[in-house]
Formats: structure tokens, sequence, C-alpha cells
């Protein structure tokens, strides 16, 4: 049913556009929960900004925008279909373990998890992402592993975790203006020994959880799936330790610039910078002063991108062949 009325009057005279709760707007867009909160995240459907735990409220022209879309409403829940590794390796032609090995390395990444029954972790990557890369990059589908590949995994590398944790910050980051917001979102890959070193100030790392946005997708209902999410969010390579920490010393120097954190005694009103709508453009990611991170990509993210191409090939010697196919 779609809303009527599309503007409210305040007591004072003014006008606003209506909105809709998260719960409506999903279901005027026809798209399960799931669904609408990664279009959300991907930017698809331009939400109001919330603060705290609440969820997104969406204007109802935005509903109409999308609802008038050529190929509504197939193409959105195409556009945030998502697939676990059995379905993906299928959908590639390819085993669950060379699936697997594919995502390990960094060819695809992830755009989302879940916690099965056991609070194992079961990553999610998006379809049209897989389609893309089978395109791509076909001597990676068929045939045997290359040389390089077979190295990387033999070492235990796996980025998952890692890229899922660079994709979910870059999109925050793209949309939070407030820099108290910004540096908490670099400070929650951080484990509290490693934030304790950044941020010295007790009341700064208190502050900064209190702005910090939601955690993760997912919510879990027992103590031990929201204990998995958290150690989910934690950086636990040494180059993204690194990367995570110069880049939330250079937000915090912005942040105190911006306002003090608040302390006891002093009045913790203030008026925080309204967040970027979902939809906004990427901006640019910010130079870190002096030495490079290690393991730094040229786009400043650490990690390697979904769906890479040719360079990812020529970046890890995937080139070669040997070994049989994985």
């Amino acid at each position: 049913m779609a809303v009527t009325e599309a503007t409210r009057t305040h007591t004072a005279g003014t006008t606003e556009p209506s909105c809709v709760s998260a719960g409506r707007a999903a279901q005027e867009l026809t798209l399960k929960r799931g669904e609408f909160d990664l279009a959300v995240h991907l930017g698809l459907i331009c939400a109001e900004p919330v603060t705290g735990m609440g969820r997104p409220r969406v204007r109802q022209q935005e509903i109409d925008r999308l609802r008038a879309l050529p190929g509504f409403p197939g193409r959105l829940k195409d556009q945030v279909r998502t697939t676990g590794t059995a379905e993906g390796a299928k959908l590639l032609g390819v085993s669950p373990v060379r699936f697997t090995g594919l995502a390990r390395i960094g060819c695809v990444s992830p755009i989302a998890f879940c916690l099965n029954r056991y609070r194992a972790v079961v990553w999610l990557y998006l379809v049209d992402e897989l389609l893309a890369f089978a395109a791509k990059e076909p001597d990676l589908i068929g045939g045997r592993s290359p040389a390089g590949m077979r190295t990387l995994l033999e070492a235990g590398t796996d980025h998952r975790a890692r890229n899922w944790r660079s994709r979910r910050t870059d999109r925050l980051l793209n949309r939070a203006e407030d820099p108290w917001t910004r540096a908490a979102l670099q400070a929650s890959a951080l484990d509290p020994v490693q934030l304790a070193e950044v941020v010295e100030d007790p009341y700064e790392r208190a502050y900064l959880a209190r702005v910090r946005p939601d955690a993760a997708f997912g919510r879990p209902g027992s103590a031990s799936g929201r204990e998995a999410m958290e150690r989910l969010m934690l950086a636990d390579d040494p180059d993204e330790i690194l990367w995570r920490r110069v880049n939330l010393t250079q937000e915090l120097e912005q942040a105190r610039e911006f306002r003090p954190a608040p302390r006891p005694g002093c009045d913790p009103a203030f008026r925080p910078v309204p967040a970027r709508p979902v939809h906004s453009r990427p901006t640019p990611a910010r130079a870190v002063r002096g030495r490079a991170a290690p393991g730094r990509r040229r786009d400043g993210r650490p990690g390697a991108r979904a769906g890479t191409g040719r360079g990812l090939l020529g970046r890890i010697g995937l080139r070669g062949v040997g070994g049989r196919g994985r």
C-alpha cells in the first residue's frame, strides 16, 4: 500500500517530505529485510540518516522513484541477490574448493555474512560481481590453478574478512561527515589494546564507542553470536592494523580541531554534522601523511578489490600454470 500523504505540517507551519519506516519501504519495494538493508548499504536506496541502532527511514518520493525505474522490481532484487560458497561455485562452474580459494586470495570479495546454527561465519557474495568476474577472468575459472594462486593458498592467505571490513568501512566513510564518526569507524577495527595505544584519553575512547555506527549486518539473538560478529570486525593482519592506526590518528587530529570529546562536568550537547545521503558519490581516499603503510593499495586501502582484473593477476603472479586444479 502506497503512502498517499506527501508532506506533513509541523506546528511552526513548515513542511517536510513524508518518510516511511524501513519495514514499510521494504514492503513497497518487494524486498526482504536483509535485501533492503543491503540495498541501503550499497547506496541503491537513498535513506535518511539515523543515529544509534535505529533502522533508516525512506522518503516516499524515493520509493516512487525506484518503483518507476525500468525492470522494477526484478532489477532491484537482482542487484542485491547474494549467494554462499556452494551456490557461488555452481554459478561459476567450479568446485567449492576452487571458489573458496578465489575468495581467499581476493579475486572475489564478500559483501555480507551470516552465522549458521554453529555460529560459524558464512560469507555472502553479490551474484552480479561473481558473474562480472567470471566474464573478465575466464582463465581463473577453468583449467589448473595458477602457480601464484597455489603458493598464496599454501601460505594460508585469507583476505575474506579483511576485504569485507575494508568495503564496509569505505562505504560508511563515504557518507560520514562528522569527524568523530569518521574516527569511530577507523577505531572499530582495532582491539582495546591497540585502540588504547592510539587514543590514550579514556574520555575520547568512550566517545568513539558512543558515536560508532552499527557494527555489522545481521542481528544475532544470542551473546555468542554477537561475540562472533565483534571478533570479525577486528583487524587481524599486521598491515591492516597499521593502516587503521595511521588513519585513526589522522581522523582524531581533525576531530579534536572540530570539537573536543565530552567530559564530566561539561555540557555533552553538541551539534553533529549531518551524514550524507546513502546514495552520495564516493569521495577519494585521503592521503596519509608520511610513509605509506605496508600493503597499501594504489587507492589507499588494504586488501584486494572484488572482481579485480588483469592487474590482480600481474600483482600476485597468477599467470603461471602449475599443479592440479583446485
